[in-house]
C-alpha cells in the first residue's frame, strides 16, 4: 500500500530562523523564496509610498503606509506571512512591533519576472479571502496596473501615466509613471 507522504507545514518561526539576508513569504504553511528587488522595482515603491503618504498627510488621514520589508501576518496565524511591496493599514490595533496582524485595508504588489504568478494568482486569492479591502498589481513589464476592489468585486486595468483612482479614499488618483 503506498502511503500518500505529507507536506511539511512551515510556521512563521521558520521565516524567523532563515539565514540573514535571505527573505521568504509564508502561504498557508508553505514557503516562497523572494529574489532581491530590481532598482526600478524600487523607484516605484519609493514614487508610490510618497504619493500615498503625502496624500494621507494633507487629508490628515489615520492610515499608514510601509513598503517592504514590513510584516503582514494576514489571518493573525503562524502559517501566514508575508511581505507586500506596499501595505496600507487603517486600523492601528493591527500594527505591532512586528507588523501588522490582520488584512491590511490596501496592498500594492509589484511584479517582477520571478513574482508573476505569486502576485497575480496565488497573493491574488489570498488577499483576496483574507480581508484585503483593495490590492494593486503594478507591472512594469506591461505597462499596466490591475485594481481589484475586492468590496464592490470590481477588477479595472489601467496604463501606466493614466490616473488611477484609489477606491479605499474619495478624490484620490494615482498616476505610475
Amino acid at each position: 500500500m503506498n502511503a500518500l507522504r505529507k507536506e511539511k507545514i512551515y510556521t512563521t518561526d521558520d521565516i524567523y530562523a532563515l539565514p540573514d539576508g535571505e527573505r521568504a513569504e509564508l502561504i498557508d504553511g508553505k514557503i516562497y523564496y523572494m529574489a532581491p528587488p530590481s532598482t526600478k522595482h524600487q523607484m516605484l515603491v519609493m514614487d508610490l509610498s510618497y504619493q500615498i503618504k503625502d496624500h494621507i498627510l494633507r487629508h490628515n488621514g489615520a492610515c499608514s503606509v510601509f513598503p517592504a520589508p514590513f510584516a503582514v501576518f494576514l489571518n493573525a496565524d503562524d502559517t501566514n506571512y508575508v511581505e507586500p511591496d506596499l501595505s496600507v493599514i487603517c486600523d492601528p490595533h493591527k500594527i505591532t512591533e512586528k507588523g501588522c496582524y490582520g488584512a491590511p485595508d490596501w496592498v500594492i504588489e509589484i511584479v517582477s519576472l520571478g513574482s508573476r504568478s505569486m502576485d497575480y494568482f496565488t497573493k491574488l486569492f489570498k488577499y483576496q479571502t483574507s480581508g484585503v479591502r483593495e490590492y494593486w498589481i503594478v507591472d512594469p513589464i506591461r505597462q499596466r496596473v490591475t485594481v481589484y476592489f475586492f468590496e464592490k468585486e470590481n477588477v479595472e486595468e489601467y496604463s501606466f501615466g493614466s490616473d488611477i483612482p484609489v477606491g479605499i479614499y474619495e478624490d484620490f488618483s494615482i498616476k505610475v509613471l
